[in-house]
């Protein structure tokens, strides 16, 4: 799946076929389902790549303090700025590393 392809599923009811992990967390909370999306990235939490959409959701619902401890535990800088550009740089690069 590109960058894209993700982006267009977005206009679907339900995410593509396969689309597992954080990259369905990410579908997720595109979608506004913030809930689901964090339960997903809750099965793996010693995963870097689930803690780092976990910082990203936790940034996207304002809690900051909570967000930066799951960046340090990504190994990732703190993100600053839009949301959305965050989200589709995030699945830009685990589409990337998924293929």
């Amino acid at each position: 799946m590109t960058p894209k392809d993700f982006d267009a599923s977005l206009a679907e009811t339900s995410p593509p076929a396969g689309l597992k992990g954080p990259l369905e967390a990410l579908w997720h909370a595109a979608k506004g389902d913030w809930r689901r999306a964090h339960t997903i990235v809750q099965q793996d939490e010693g995963d870097p790549t689930h803690a780092w959409v976990h910082a990203h959701l936790h940034r996207e619902e304002g809690d900051l303090s909570n967000a930066a401890y799951w960046y340090r535990r990504a190994g990732r800088p703190v993100a600053e700025g839009d949301i959305a550009g965050e989200r589709r740089a995030i699945a830009e690069v685990l589409l990337n590393t998924a293929g």
